[in-house]
Parts: structure tokens; C-alpha cells; sequence
């Protein structure tokens, strides 16, 4: 927790790439100023097509964004920029007037690990942003002042969000922008006021954690230059107003890009994936995330998240207990067979460099490679268990591919990991949602609101794998009685 207390007492020594707190209200978040240029009428300006019906509003549940005044047609292109508007962050010519302040950012960049690729964007932005005249200002001013993501939680709130993986992520996150800190304070100290990428402003945690945090809740990764196996890389890119698209995991709109017939340049459009009514926002998908993505990069979190999981080990001794838990007769979890440890190598469970890091929740309920380990080393014999394929074991829809029995054990297994987890929790469910009645902060309120997902996905598994344990048990008790 250290780390996010230093990044949070970064915040209130404010720098010129830092804005002062202002007073937010419940309608409208803070903008970088207080009345930015219209970002609708600048997209226009610089060749960009916007439709008429669309309009930047307040929805209720979904924030500022884009809503459409009346009616659009399914198919109809809503906003289209041309190649020049979307910021990148792609390499200069040599000799180019902006070329040796880009070489200190691709530098920097290089200390920038892939999991963190929005830094790397991040310097980008903060580029521009001290720039005097930048051509991305009128874009620029209209971003939010401040964040909602976890790094710039207090401490307390961080300790709130009760859940370790999630913890372990935003820690890392904290420390690595005090890290990098220093690492730009080095790169820019001895630096002539010309060759200067941020026009000779300051720097620290709090200004890299906006721009990190700008660029993870609102870039998006398209295709970029071509391959020599002609194929196209993945490039981060600002798309100024595309951005203000909430996210859905029904969309109603997609970004489609398109590349002109005489040249190269890209056009990145955004278009009608259904027919739109009046006042409705636009929705695009921003991935099929769970919940710790949503909250790391984005600041919010999903209720009844359909992609919401909880992130487990792999561990023969817990595995043990929970099956004992569970009424499991003789467990082998911590001393498999031979044959079951093959076959827990072939799933990247044991052997060299295992991959144990499993799931509980989501589209697959229970992990395959967790369910088929289970099934596997609760079978009774090679030969059984030899009879199927890696797949078939991995599946929950395939039943009882080893026998009821065999089927349940596993089951009733999972369950009982799923009230282990439960119990990893300080709180109850009932005491968060009492607690959400008070009044709390706004990140108070997102940690409990993060914590109340996690618990309820767990207790939805537990009451799907007990209907599918009760169904095997009739099935089992139909087939005794014929």
C-alpha cells in the first residue's frame, strides 16, 4: 500500500502537467478547462464527417458522451476521421523538426513494459498537452481533469476493493509510475530547453498516471502499418470523439477502418451496428472484459458482469482441503500418479514453467483446465480417463464424461474452492450493500461496488454447479430405480 499512498501525496503538490482540484459536479465531470473549443465542430474543421443527428450530452446512466438527437438509420456512418486526427505514437522521419524531442520519448518508451503499453501513448499525450499551439489541444481540453481508476484511490480504498489479484495489479501499477518517475526526471535533466518534449515542465507520478490513465480508458488498439508477412501491427490510437462512446456489451455501434484506393492513409469510422432512437447513447463494445480490467483501465465497474471471473492457484494442498471440505473421500490432489501427472503437464498444470493461474466464473463457469484436473485426478483409473480427449475433460457441457460419481466429487470440489474464496473476504455481502446505503466517496463507493460484483459472481457459481450436482443426483437415482 505504500506505493499508492506516495502516488496520492504526489496529488497534492500540483505541477504545471497536473490541473488543480476543481469542483465537480454530479452532471458534469471536469473537463482539463473549464469551457473547451466544441470538439464536435473541431472534428469538422479538420476534414473529419460527423452526423448531424449526434450530439456530446449527459446521459443518466452512462455519463457524458454521445447521444443522438433523432432517429439514425442501421448503417449509417456516425463519425469518420481522416488519418491526420487520431493521435499515435509512430515513429518520425530522421531530420524531422519534431525528431530529436520524439528520440527522448521512444527512449523513455523502452522502460515502458508491453503490460503498460498506454504509457508508452501516455508520453504522447503529455506532449502535446504542453505544447503551445498543438494541433490535439481542442481534443486535449476536453479530456477529464482526474480519473476514477484505482492508483489514484486513497490507501484505505485500495485495502477496500478486498480482492488480492486485483490489489497485487494496482500496487505494481503505483509503483511503476514512482519508478518511471525518476526515470523521466533523469532522461530530462540535463536536456537543452529546445530538446525538451514537455516545453521544460515537471513531470511526477501524478501527471504519467493521467496521461496512463487517458490513454487506457480511451485509446484504441487498430491496425497500423503493414508487416513484411503481410499482416498489420496493433497500434494504440487517440481517436478524438470516437472516445466518448460508452461501452455496452449490446453495442449499437463498431469502428471500421478503411484505406483509401490511391494512397495509404486509413480512415477510422465509426458506424450504425442497429438502428439508433432518439436520444439514445452511442455503445460500442470495449472488449469482453472482467471486472478487474474494467476498473483498472477505466474507472467503473460492470453489475452482473457475464465476463467477471475470480483468478485462483492451482494448489494440490488447497485442492485437498476443499475436496475434503467437501466430503470428497481420499483426495490425491497433492500426490497425483504418475499417468495424472502427465496428463496435468499436457493441461500446463505441472512440469516446467506450469501456467497455475486458474478461473472461476466467466462464459466457462470453471476453467476447463481446473475442471478437467479435477475429473482427472479424481478418476479411478487410466484407462477410463484415456477414453476421452483433453477437450471433452475440459468441458462443462460435456456430463459426466467419467461417471456421476466422479462428476460430483469434482463438483462439489469447485463449490467448496468457491466458499474458501468467499471466505478470503474481510466483509459480508450483506454488510457491503448496507454500507453502500451510507455516504460514502466516490472510489469508496466503486471498491464496494467492485467487491459486491466479486461476490455475487461467486455465489451465481455455487448456485449453477449445486443445480447441476442435485441434476445428477436425480439422473443417478432414476437410473438405480430401472
Amino acid at each position: 500500500m505504500a506505493a499508492s499512498k506516495m502516488v496520492m501525496a504526489s496529488l497534492t503538490h500540483f505541477r504545471p502537467l497536473t490541473c488543480a482540484a476543481a469542483v465537480a459536479t454530479a452532471s458534469y465531470p471536469t473537463r482539463l478547462v473549464p469551457q473547451p473549443p466544441d470538439l464536435i465542430k473541431w472534428v469538422r474543421r479538420q476534414g473529419g464527417f460527423v452526423h448531424h443527428s449526434l450530439k456530446i450530452a449527459q446521459d443518466s446512466s452512462n455519463g457524458l458522451g454521445l447521444l443522438a438527437s433523432d432517429e439514425i438509420p442501421k448503417g449509417s456512418d456516425l463519425i469518420s476521421l481522416p488519418h491526420h486526427i487520431p493521435l499515435s505514437f509512430t515513429p518520425l522521419e530522421p531530420g524531422s523538426a519534431d525528431s530529436e524531442l520524439h528520440y527522448v520519448l521512444l527512449n523513455l518508451a523502452r522502460h515502458v513494459p508491453e503490460e503498460l503499453w498506454s504509457m508508452k501513448l501516455g508520453l504522447r499525450l503529455l506532449q502535446e498537452r504542453a505544447k503551445v499551439g498543438s494541433f490535439w489541444w481542442p481534443y486535449i481540453s476536453n479530456l477529464p481533469e482526474a480519473y476514477s481508476v484505482p492508483i489514484f484511490f486513497a490507501g484505505e480504498d485500495i485495502k477496500n476493493l478486498q480482492y488480492a489479484p486485483l490489489l497485487y495489479q494496482v500496487n505494481k501499477r503505483c509503483r511503476f509510475l514512482l519508478d518511471f518517475e525518476q526515470e523521466v526526471r533523469r532522461a530530462l535533466e540535463n536536456l537543452k530547453p529546445s530538446d525538451h518534449p514537455f516545453s521544460g515542465q515537471d513531470v511526477d507520478a501524478s501527471s504519467l498516471g493521467w496521461a496512463m490513465s487517458a490513454v487506457s480508458s480511451r485509446a484504441f488498439r487498430l491496425h497500423g502499418r503493414k508487416l513484411p508477412d503481410g499482416t498489420k501491427d496493433d497500434v494504440p490510437m487517440m481517436l478524438p470523439l470516437i472516445d466518448m462512446c460508452n461501452h455496452s456489451f449490446h453495442p449499437n455501434a463498431r469502428i471500421v477502418q478503411e484505406q483509401g484506393v490511391d494512397n495509404a492513409d486509413m480512415l477510422v469510422k465509426v458506424v450504425a451496428e442497429t438502428e439508433i432512437k432518439q436520444n439514445d447513447p452511442l455503445l460500442l463494445n470495449y472488449g469482453c472484459l472482467n471486472n478487474d480490467l474494467f476498473l483498472l483501465d477505466y474507472g467503473f465497474v460492470i453489475p452482473s458482469n457475464p465476463y467477471d471471473c475470480i483468478e485462483l492457484r492451482y494448489d494440490g494442498a488447497l485442492l485437498d482441503a476443499a475436496s475434503m471440505a467437501a466430503g470428497v473421500s481420499s483426495p490425491s490432489f497433492s500426490a497425483p500418479s504418475p499417468w495424472q501427472q502427465q496428463i496435468l503437464s499436457q493441461l500446463g498444470l505441472d512440469g516446467e514453467a506450469p501456467d497455475l493461474k486458474v478461473t472461476l466464473g466467466g462464459p466457462e463457469l470453471v476453467e476447463g483446465r481446473l475442471l478437467a484436473a479435477l475429473r482427472v485426478l479424481l478418476g479411478k483409473n487410466s484407462q477410463e480417463v484415456e477414453k476421452h480427449d483433453l477437450e471433452t475433460l475440459k468441458s462443462l457441457s460435456a456430463e459426466a464424461p467419467l461417471g456421476v460419481a466422479n462428476e460430483t466429487a469434482a463438483l462439489r470440489t469447485v463449490i467448496a474452492l468457491c466458499v474458501i474464496a468467499l471466505g478470503h473476504f474481510p466483509t459480508k455481502l450483506m454488510e457491503d450493500e448496507s454500507l453502500l446505503k451510507k455516504s460514502v466517496s466516490g472510489s469508496t463507493e466503486l471498491a464496494i461496488q467492485f467487491r459486491i460484483q466479486k461476490k455475487s459472481m461467486i455465489i451465481d457459481v455455487m448456485r449453477d454447479l449445486t443445480r447441476r450436482v442435485k441434476l445428477l443426483s436425480s439422473k443417478e437415482k432414476v437410473t438405480a430405480q430401472e
